[in-house]
């Protein structure tokens, strides 16, 4: 298992559960990686544009394969991101806090994904 500095050092994220609504944490880890220099793609089936950048529907949408998927969805949802994860050959899936559940770690292991949770990525990065 790649540790969380081997994780934010990759350059290249989704972020599944992205949100116009600017007191969201799917905005605002979304913002926090663009900010950070990252190239970002917000993914969220209920969005056209996340301000200036399109949003994709799902995982398999996005035009590249991100290095990182991060999560920022109810656990049930998380499952379902896991498997299109593995299906799209994505192997670092990051469950934000809220997001993990032990039917999530199970399908990580179970799928070979490198699985990162209860732990938020703006506190890891902030401690370099």
């Amino acid at each position: 298992m790649a540790d969380y500095c081997d994780i934010v050092a990759k350059r290249k994220w989704a972020v599944v559960g992205a949100s116009n609504d600017c007191l969201k944490y799917g905005h605002i880890i979304w913002r926090f990686l663009k900010n950070h220099g990252y190239t970002v793609y917000p993914i969220n089936p209920g969005e056209q544009k996340i301000e200036h950048d399109i949003c994709y529907p799902t995982v398999a949408d996005i035009p590249e394969k991100p290095d990182v998927v991060n999560v920022i969805v109810p656990p049930k949802v998380a499952v379902k991101i896991i498997e299109q994860c593995a299906a799209a050959n994505i192997q670092h899936v990051w469950l934000q806090p809220g997001a993990e559940s032990v039917e999530a770690e199970v399908t990580a292991k179970r799928l070979g994904i490198n699985l990162i949770s209860h732990a938020c990525v703006m506190v890891e990065m902030r401690k370099g």
